[in-house]
């Protein structure tokens, strides 16, 4: 208890002094309960109103504060040249695009919010410092949602991000893009998304009656952050180590992550091709795109159900994939850690400032 009340006076004093990198590694290392449990002081830090503080809103709220901010980070960005466009049927089918300035054909990068698949919205990159910086270098940028898991499975929900990044493609005359230099950008379920559209082979049907389904669906870039490596689930034993019981919201709920009714449902052999369908890990080859994944946080067995989520060894995962395909995988603290360069560098051509 006394640790706890020197973590909660360590955050609150980050608001007026700069001990930024202390209170960063605390939360780094604090438990979801420890987490959750700051809602109630500082619920501007809960960026996109679903509820829950995940440790990446703590994280930014506290270095935001640290700064002079009122809990978001700074951002030049204005607001979207398009808003709440629609690329699909449902109606949290929809996406945000801003347009850069520049000369020719623009790259885009595409944002995809977390949430763990049951909440989130696009607008809390509206105050992200990344969207301001990229559309300063010329970079225009897009914002999208997706369905949530009680209206979709995954593999559905992935598929609504594969169409996002083709409508937006459509798009490419009208609104000045460069088909050949789009990049993704995601925390936690939107970096597992990422990772999906990096890796995953081309959905692209030259025959499709729907010119969106035409386009292709790969990107040339991720950034993750707080990613996991593969949703297909049973492979995360081997590399995890087994989860608590009580970390999960029923006994079938890694089943119900594709709309299975029961865990027994994951053995069948029709749910083969699901699981694969999902397996980022499995999908990595050679003509992949490089990325960038910061997972960190510390090491050693999962303390709860985030550690589980969000474990560093997600990112290794990813990372031996990548050696073994050949494909360039660099991590926060390998070489830099901003992912905003990154960006820059793989959709090069781009006048960085």
């Amino acid at each position: 208890m006394k640790l706890f009340a020197t973590f909660l006076f360590l955050f609150t004093a980050t608001l007026f002094t700069a001990k930024a990198q202390g209170i960063v590694s605390m939360i780094e290392q604090a438990g979801d309960a420890q987490i959750q449990s700051l809602l109630s002081r500082y619920p501007a830090a809960d960026v996109n109103k679903d509820g829950t503080l995940t440790r990446e809103e703590a994280i930014t709220y506290a270095k935001a504060a640290m700064g002079g901010g009122e809990g978001k980070a700074k951002s030049t960005a204005p607001a979207p040249t398009q808003a709440n466009v629609a690329y699909g049927p449902h109606e949290r089918n929809v996406l945000d695009f801003w347009k850069a300035a520049g000369e020719g054909p623009r790259p885009l990068v595409i944002f995809i919010h977390g949430g763990g698949f049951t909440g989130g919205d696009k607008s809390k990159w509206q105050s992200s410092s990344e969207l301001g910086r990229l559309l300063e270098s010329g970079v225009s940028c897009a914002a999208i949602n997706y369905r949530f898991r009680k209206d979709a499975s995954i593999q559905d929900i992935l598929r609504d991000a594969a169409r996002a990044v083709q409508f937006l493609r459509t798009k490419a005359g009208e609104w000045n893009l460069d088909k050949t230099r789009f990049a993704g950008l995601g925390g936690s379920a939107g970096a597992g998304t990422s990772l999906w559209l990096a890796t995953r082979d081309d959905l692209a049907d030259a025959l499709a009656e729907d010119p969106v389904l035409r386009e292709s669906s790969r990107l040339q870039g991720a950034v993750l952050v707080a990613t996991q490596a593969t949703y297909d689930l049973t492979r995360w034993e081997s590399f995890l180590g087994p989860a608590d019981p009580a970390w999960w919201t029923s006994p079938n709920e890694a089943a119900e992550f594709y709309h299975f009714t029961e865990k027994a449902d994951l053995a069948k052999p029709e749910s083969r091709l699901i699981l694969k369908e999902c397996d980022m890990l499995a999908w990595i080859s050679p003509d992949d795109a490089p990325v960038f994944i910061n997972n960190r946080g510390p090491e050693g067995p999962s303390q709860d159900r985030n550690h589980y989520l969000h474990h560093p060894e997600h990112a290794r995962q990813i990372e031996m994939a990548c050696d073994a395909a050949g494909v360039k995988c660099l991590l926060a603290g390998e070489g830099g850690a901003d992912p905003v360069a990154f960006l820059l560098e793989v959709l090069k051509g781009v006048e960085a400032e």
